[in-house]
């Protein structure tokens, strides 16, 4: 799995609150908007995955803000895979609007069976702390 990955997110209107700033919870859509990239560039799908019975839920997640971002705005959100092995992946998020940091974050997966029971990550999964 890729260590990093970044994608660009332009906010849309119905994003945004009645001060025309990006909404707080939309930030955690960004996040997973990450999470499902960084495996897609990986050369993996949560669709294939699923499939073949491995599913990964949100243990913990927080969010720091920084500054807000505005409707039309167009942001760099750059995840980072800090580290995954036995049943948890680490993830680390920024959101930046050119060069100006806006939101920062980190999220623990679990990974889980259909029945919600926890699982060891698949190997190709694994990936110990840099």
């Amino acid at each position: 799995m890729l260590r990093r990955h970044e994608i660009e997110i332009r906010v849309r209107y119905q994003e945004t609150d009645a001060q025309g700033r990006v909404h707080h919870a939309n930030y955690l859509t960004y996040f997973e908007m990450g999470r499902v990239e960084i495996l897609r560039a990986s050369g993996y799908s949560y669709r294939d995955m699923e499939a073949e019975g491995v599913f990964l839920v949100v243990a913990e997640i927080a969010c720091r803000y920084r500054r807000g971002a505005m409707y039309d705005d167009l942001l760099r959100l750059v995840t980072t895979t800090k580290r995954a092995h036995g049943v948890r992946i680490w993830h680390e998020y920024q959101v930046l609007r050119g060069d100006e940091l806006l939101v920062t974050g980190d999220s623990v997966l679990a990974c889980v069976t259909r029945d919600g029971q926890l699982q060891r990550l698949p190997e190709w999964l694994v990936m110990e702390e840099e």
